[in-house]
């Protein structure tokens, strides 16, 4: 069972916020649910397409700052949800003991979520739909696995 969650993509401004705060809303209480970045622009605040996107769904990104995955985020997180392929085999060349736990956000669709970084609202529209469909399949899944455990 998976309850510590860590959704990831290149900078962290852009895809993995917008992943964050949709799956933390989504999937509601008994969840641990973050994001980091491969090549993180640490620091640096949402992209202000993405805090734009999900004020439109009543949700916050005013607060991120983006973060460098490292040894101690892939530890501490059960499940490492990236956007794309290459993310993943990034994550298993650096971190070895993440194998098992690194599947993308489009798995269940064998869909990558395009990176919409410097690309316009449309790219940003775009990429939310392929994560929010991500989310979606993860969601039946992971509320699936909750129930059959309490059984």
């Amino acid at each position: 069972m998976f309850n510590r969650i860590l959704v990831i993509c290149t900078g962290n401004i852009c895809r993995s916020p917008m992943a964050e705060v949709l799956l933390a809303h989504r999937l509601g209480e008994g969840f641990t649910i973050a994001s980091a970045g491969i090549g993180a622009l640490v620091g640096a605040p949402a992209d202000p397409e993405a805090i734009a996107l999900m004020n439109e769904r009543g949700l916050d990104l005013s607060a991120h700052r983006a973060r460098q995955l490292d040894s101690v985020l892939v530890r501490n997180y059960e499940l490492l949800l990236v956007m794309e392929e290459g993310q993943a085999a990034w994550i298993h060349e650096r971190f070895p003991l993440a194998r098992g736990r690194v599947f993308r956000l489009g798995h269940w669709r064998n869909e990558e979520v395009p990176d919409p970084y410097r690309r316009g609202r449309e790219a940003f529209v775009q990429a939310l739909a392929a994560i929010e469909r991500g989310i979606e399949d993860w969601y039946e899944r992971l509320k699936k696995d909750r129930s059959t455990k309490r059984a």
